[in-house]
């Protein structure tokens, strides 16, 4: 062989943009797949409906959005067990702790994008029928024993989780740390549950369609959007006074876009979720954003309400994890699910 061929079959890899014995680089992709929590379709849907012909405007490409919707504890083990979720769009940290731990997600998410990788956010508060005919103001109304409620299982739904933890951190205040009383007022919170469903937009149908219950405890999000899509129903928002601050974190599933080539797509959607054209589509379906002057102009259709943090209260998520929510912790001595 001469070494003009030699030379030219040593240089092939490096020109086909790979080094020798590595993976050759996976080719751009033209779709996406954002796996994201239970009652986010419409914002979503909303979103790629304006970031796909933004996308082609700026980098002459056609692309699809994809979306997969669940309760996001089951989004992460559907991408662990296989799910190729290029990009995730979560309601608590956590899942996306437990992709990290599965190799799947770079341990430095949180600093890859603004408000630690989190572009809007929420909190638990109650839908109740036309009148309020039970009262319920505050968390403490969710325990009387006339006052059935329905929110998804905690097992399965972080939407559940933010309601657990945040009846849990008002019950600390209320008693002044006292942890015994705290765990009794949770544990008749979750006996008053009337269904248990999986996810957020399963309990919401639970409480609407099928006329479940007094009281729906859901992010403040997904009540007024109840409340607004079902006008003839007289359905009525109650923010309490004090609630549970939910964080809805984003990123890239590194794992899976390596793999597809995707990550330049990935993280420009993203991105786009903190443009100004993607903070008021999210605050037009009534969650609460991050940046300064599209909050202000939507400031007046929220109520006023004091938001606890994890962070503050249960001294951060891998404590709230260890205490609450591993095998054998507080939910499981409280609740069993069905």
């Amino acid at each position: 062989m001469s070494r003009r061929l030699v030379l030219a079959a040593a240089l092939a890899p490096l020109l086909a943009g790979a080094l020798p014995g590595a993976p050759a680089r996976a080719e751009e992709p033209n779709s996406i797949l954002n796996a994201s929590y239970d009652v986010a379709r419409e914002v979503f849907e909303a979103i790629n409906k304006q970031f796909v012909p933004a996308y082609k405007a700026k980098t002459g490409k056609e692309i699809t959005v994809n979306q997969s919707h669940a309760g996001t504890s089951k989004q992460a083990r559907s991408i662990v067990e296989g799910l190729e979720a290029d990009v995730v769009t979560f309601n608590q940290v956590t899942d996306i702790t437990f992709l990290v731990d599965k190799g799947f997600v770079a341990k430095d998410w949180q600093g890859r994008l603004p408000n630690a990788s989190s572009p809007w956010y929420s909190f638990p508060a109650f839908l109740v029928r036309k009148g309020n005919p039970k009262g319920v103001k505050n968390w403490d109304d969710l325990v009387r024993d006339d006052v059935k409620l329905v929110f998804p299982n905690p097992k399965t739904s972080g939407n559940a989780r933010y309601t657990y933890l945040a009846a849990y951190a008002f019950a600390l205040e209320k008693f002044n740390g006292d942890k015994a009383q705290a765990d009794a007022f949770a544990k008749k919170l979750l006996a008053n549950v009337v269904v248990f469903d999986t996810g957020g937009r399963a309990a919401t149908t639970t409480f609407v369609e099928r006329e479940q219950g007094d009281v729906l405890i859901t992010f403040e999000a997904e009540v007024l959007g109840v409340r607004d899509a079902y006008k003839d129903r007289g359905f009525e928002v109650v923010v309490p006074p004090v609630s549970l601050l939910a964080e809805f974190p984003a990123t890239v599933v590194d794992k899976v876009a390596d793999k597809r080539g995707s990550r330049q797509i990935a993280t420009d959607y993203l991105t786009y979720l903190y443009s100004p054209e993607g903070q008021t589509i999210a605050a037009t379906f009534n969650n609460r954003v991050v940046d300064p002057k599209v909050a202000e102009a939507f400031k007046g259709k929220f109520a006023p309400v004091r938001l606890l943090k994890v962070e503050d209260v249960f001294g951060g998520w891998a404590n709230v994890q260890k205490e609450h929510f591993a095998s054998g912790g507080k939910l499981d001595t409280l609740f069993v699910a069905p």
